[in-house]
């Protein structure tokens, strides 16, 4: 098996520390974006943002061109649900990738066939469930690049049971990646 990218590797490092930041807010919060910039252009471009790095971090990024650092974007706009919030965003040239973070409920597949049309009664039906599981996402991607994810179950809230991949959530990984168009 061959070495990840660096490209993924920053990405992969920086859907952690995301996935990291918000499991410290604990549940219940709501969307959060994040765009992701390569940490050596941002401190060419702004080197006063030096200071209020940690060192370790400031180290990291001088001997890794992909460093990536997250910038939490504050004040979305509003939006009915998360796929018009991500319709509606795009990117400057600037910013090397994006990352986002939601809580969903999930079920079994299986019981999830059995869920009513009615959106009302299928609210219900999916809180009420009791093989509910409450979970976090977080899906980032670079532009024309890697994708990668992390899953926290509320069930298993250690930072050792978050399960992280590629494309763990492809629907949610191409709303992504079309912000960065």
């Amino acid at each position: 098996m061959s070495e990840p990218s660096p490209d993924l590797t920053a990405l992969a490092d920086s859907v952690r520390e995301i996935e990291h930041h918000v499991a410290e807010a604990g549940w219940d919060g709501p969307v959060r974006v994040f765009a992701l910039v390569r940490t050596q252009e941002m401190l060419r471009t702004e080197p006063g943002l030096a200071t209020q790095l940690d060192p370790s971090v400031l180290a990291s990024a001088r001997e890794q061109p992909w460093h990536l650092t997250s910038v939490e974007q504050e004040e979305l706009p509003a939006a009915p649900d998360l796929e018009t919030l991500l319709a509606g965003l795009s990117w400057p040239s600037t910013v090397d990738g994006m990352a986002v973070t939601v809580e969903r409920v999930v079920l079994p597949p299986a019981a999830e066939e059995a869920m009513p049309q009615d959106t009302d009664a299928a609210l219900e039906y999916l809180l009420a469930h009791p093989e509910r599981q409450d979970v976090r996402l977080v899906v980032g991607a670079l532009r024309d690049g890697p994708s990668w994810c992390a899953v926290r179950s509320r069930a298993n809230d250690t930072a050792e049971q978050v399960g992280q991949g590629p494309d763990l959530v492809p629907g949610l990984v191409a709303a992504v990646r079309s912000t960065l168009d």
